[in-house]
């Protein structure tokens, strides 16, 4: 190179991962917006066709020679590859095809955003980790928990960063970025795992630390109030390479959908992906690993068998949903409904293979008066009888505890907790419209404008830009969606996004996922599967 990285990093224009995160996304949505509004997808402005690229001047991050006076112009802004003036003058733009255009913007983001993100970490580790006071204030093990093997994932970024600017400086058409993240992924990205996998760790050492050493909280506030954090948060540094490892793939696909179909550059970007997938969900198993042990830990001392006991805790065993119930006295043909102790409460709780059902006992104890396996659990809506009878189902154990069936006859407090129990209890029961696993050709979609954080076990967690399949809706603001980049399934309000009424534009959603998605096909159903339980 004719200037290295760290002089590079001197000079850049970029945005903080952070905000660069947060422009793209918006700029996403405002895209999907203007697209929904017309009635011809391709009628849309150039800018839909990047619709993640709003990052004004992290683009000039990546360093190709005909670029690095351009690098060095402070003056410079420039949001997309076509726009950089070494591009137009070459006239390679008069050549290229507009689908290779929008591929070549797709590419350059992966890049760019990886400088960015680079960025961030450095200032992690240069502003936050080496901070001398911080250094002395706390002890070597908290440090540890505190910043984990962040020196390792920013090594990797590093090298990642510097193979991605090579290819860009070969050509002033960028040739692939997919082989590249590949060989990467396989080969260096298991630091991801490592330090996502502390998360748990991580917050909880954070939030003790504020709490117990006033000089820690005092030093970090004062270091978040120097300019070169732009009003960002110190947890916001810390949780980085999560968010970076998730953009990374969503990146690969956003390339994968532009790529020529049965061309070498699909096969590199299905490959990819693959590999990021793997990635990713290895991080969502490491984060979730030691909050589901812990938690089942919690609930085995809660629980007192009145039946014979069952093993709760088990390494495949996780909570999916629990709460209270109010079951129905006497036969369920009973309508007799003047007498105040028609219902009783009991409390279930529910697990990927297991079902206990209790009545809450002095102490914050549970005792349990029957249980019956996951799959053999059947649940029915209750034709609609009037309000004290509104909200209420019918949850069928095929074999209960006793080797027997039994019914119960429940009731929810709203219509959306008797949903999400349905749902919960009977993953296979068809819900109100179709799967993204169904293939079928149209769906109700909704895309996320507000970042939501689930707050249940049966819930999911939204980023800005999300795209979903409305599966389920209820009429008291929340809707179960699929998301079509991951086919993650939960519950979420319905406040927190807009539907997509563009027939066109939800078919071509649908359209970009199945090829997405098309390498493994079988993968595919045994995740939606998965997703369910």
């Amino acid at each position: 190179f004719s200037c290295n990285l760290s002089d590079l990093l001197c000079c850049l224009l970029g945005l903080l991962y952070q905000e660069y995160r947060d422009k793209s996304t918006r700029q996403e949505i405002e895209t999907r917006r203007l697209q929904d509004s017309q009635t011809d997808p391709e009628e849309s402005s150039p800018s839909e066709e990047t619709p993640s690229e709003a990052e004004p001047t992290s683009t000039t991050e990546s360093k190709a020679p005909p670029q690095i006076s351009l690098l060095r112009n402070s003056n410079s802004r420039f949001n997309l590859w076509q726009d950089l003036p070494e591009i137009r003058s070459s006239g390679v733009l008069s050549i290229l095809q507009p689908d290779e255009i929008k591929l070549q913007e797709a590419m350059f983001e992966l890049v760019t955003s990886e400088a960015s993100y680079y960025k961030s970490l450095n200032l992690l580790v240069s502003h936050f980790m080496e901070n001398e006071r911080l250094k002395k204030i706390l002890h070597q093990s908290e440090a540890h928990i505190l910043f984990s093997n962040v020196l390792d994932v920013m090594a990797v970024s590093e090298r990642f960063l510097l193979d991605l600017e090579q290819r860009v400086e070969e050509n002033i058409v960028i040739s692939d970025v997919c082989d590249i993240v590949y060989q990467h992924t396989v080969n260096h990205f298991s630091v991801y795992i490592t330090y996502v996998s502390n998360q748990t760790y991580q917050e909880r050492a954070y939030k003790q630390l504020l709490q117990d050493k006033p000089a820690f909280r005092e030093v970090i506030s004062q270091l978040e109030l120097d300019p070169k954090c732009k009003g960002l948060s110190f947890s916001s540094f810390l949780i980085l390479p999560f968010q970076r490892i998730t953009r990374l793939k969503l990146l690969v696909q956003n390339i994968l959908k532009k790529v020529e179909e049965k061309s070498d550059r699909e096969t590199t970007a299905l490959d990819a992906h693959k590999e990021l997938e793997t990635v990713v969900k290895a991080c969502n198993e490491g984060v979730r690993k030691m909050s589901r042990t812990e938690q089942m830990i919690s609930i085995q001392k809660k629980l007192e068998f009145k039946i014979k006991s069952v093993p709760i805790i088990s390494h495949s065993r996780w909570l999916l949903k629990q709460g209270e119930l109010q079951q129905m006295n006497g036969p369920k043909t009973s309508r007799t409904l003047r007498t105040k102790k028609l219902f009783r409460e009991i409390y279930l709780f529910l697990f990927n293979d297991l079902l206990v059902i209790c009545r809450q006992i002095p102490g914050d104890k549970y005792q349990v008066f029957d249980s019956a396996p996951r799959g053999l659990l059947r649940v029915e809506e209750l034709e609609d009888q009037g309000q004290s009878l509104a909200n209420v189902f019918i949850l069928r154990l095929l074999e209960n505890a006793d080797d027997r069936e039994a019914s119960y006859m429940l009731k929810a407090s709203s219509q959306s907790e008797m949903k999400r129990w349905m749902i919960s209890l009977a993953p296979n029961r068809r819900t109100k419209f179709v799967s993204f696993t169904s293939r079928l050709v149209d769906c109700p979609q909704i895309q996320c404008v507000h970042p939501y954080v689930a707050q249940q076990p049966d819930e999911l967690s939204l980023e800005l830009a999300d795209v979903l399949n409305i599966l389920d809706k209820t009429d008291d603001g929340w809707i179960f969606g699929e998301r079509l980049h991951d086919q993650e399934r939960g519950w979420f309000p319905s406040s927190m996004g807009e539907e997509i009424l563009n027939p066109k534009i939800r078919a071509q959603n649908l359209k970009e996922c199945f090829r997405v998605h098309k390498s493994d096909d079988s993968q595919r159903r045994k995740l939606g599967s998965r997703n369910r339980q």
